[in-house]
């Protein structure tokens, strides 16, 4: 027996998109953490763009290397372009952070290494930032658990949104496009105004030209 459809969401059987959808699920996958060398006393940021309303999640790790007689430390600031702080965590170790994004915006993910006190060169220490926003941020084992969902409903709800966020891109996408359409065209309207009133100034110093030789040549006699 078929199972029932999940409601809100459209029948995708007899859909030419689901061969596509499914396919893009295999494609994303789950993103993988990014790691990198933190000197002493050096700031690394990262920086992405990321739609509005939607929800991003965090886990880091900092770690001192191997034989390192000092533990890691380092300052963990996420702000947006305004400089809003999002996250703030101090001598951080290790940890999880979540928020919302209000708008469509730059966010900065900044480590900062911390040097103690009356020590020497303080030894790389190794960053691990996995970061996710949107599809990937959701944790659909517990939706699972929470809506008592089936296997199979599960990775429907996660094609659902999958399927919403590549029409919510398009949708921004097109906004954008509709935008930058816009600027060329009262571009182009400004740029053709600004070379008729070139034109018409030059015709007019043209003119004034030739009835000021005109005159001079007349005083100076030279011509009738």
């Amino acid at each position: 027996m078929p199972l029932p459809p999940l409601p809100g969401l459209p029948r995708l059987g007899r859909s030419p998109l689901l061969p596509l959808l499914l396919l893009l699920l295999l494609l994303v996958g789950p993103a993988r953490p990014i790691s990198f060398q933190l000197p002493g006393k050096a700031r690394k940021c990262l920086r992405e763009e990321i739609h509005r309303d939607t929800l991003v999640t965090g886990e880091y790790e900092i770690s001192a290397p191997p034989g390192s007689s000092t533990g890691p430390s380092a300052n963990l600031k996420i702000t947006d372009s305004a400089g809003h702080i999002l996250y703030a965590k101090e001598d951080a170790t290790k940890g999880k952070f979540a928020f919302t994004t209000e708008d469509y915006d730059m966010f900065e993910a900044c480590f900062e290494s911390k040097l103690p006190v009356g020590t020497g060169r303080m030894p790389d220490q190794l960053v691990t930032l996995d970061m996710k926003h949107g599809v990937e941020a959701k944790n659909y084992e517990e939706i699972a658990k929470v809506e008592k969902l089936k296997p199979l409903e599960v990775e429907l709800r996660r094609l659902e949104d999958l399927s919403e966020s590549i029409v919510n891109d398009f949708a921004y996408m097109k906004k954008r496009e509709e935008e930058m359409r816009d600027t060329n065209e009262s571009t182009n309207t400004r740029v053709l105004y600004f070379s008729i009133f070139s034109m018409c100034c030059l015709i007019g110093l043209a003119t004034w030209q030739v009835f000021y030789l005109r005159r001079f040549f007349k005083a100076k006699k030279l011509i009738e």
